[in-house]
């Protein structure tokens, strides 16, 4: 029995890479919480990368602070209230980004 002989970078199974980021460690959002999670953090999603911010519940708007960057999920802090223009700007291009996705 002949085994073929994999080059560096192959991989079984896992051929589906991570695409880029659309957030920055360190960049600032205003964006507004849109749900709970189970450890009670404040969910947000930035063009549809899902954000945890600690201290918040949906409703609030509130501009945060990208603190950790993992390969399905972003952290970050509150550093002050969202402006309102702003939040409703974002709102607006992720519901448009939604709607190009479906």
């Amino acid at each position: 029995m002949r085994y073929e002989r994999r080059g560096r970078g192959e991989r079984r199974g896992f051929g589906r890479g991570f695409p880029p980021k659309p957030v920055e460690l360190g960049k600032e959002y205003d964006v507004e919480i849109q749900e709970t999670s189970r450890r009670g953090e404040g969910i947000t999603r930035i063009k549809g990368l899902v954000t945890f911010v600690p201290n918040t519940k949906p409703g609030d708007h509130v501009r945060i602070k990208i603190t950790r960057i993992s390969r399905r999920f972003a952290e970050a802090e509150v550093v002050g209230e969202a402006e309102a223009k702003e939040v409703e700007e974002a709102e607006e291009e992720e519901t448009a980004e939604e709607g190009e996705a479906e």
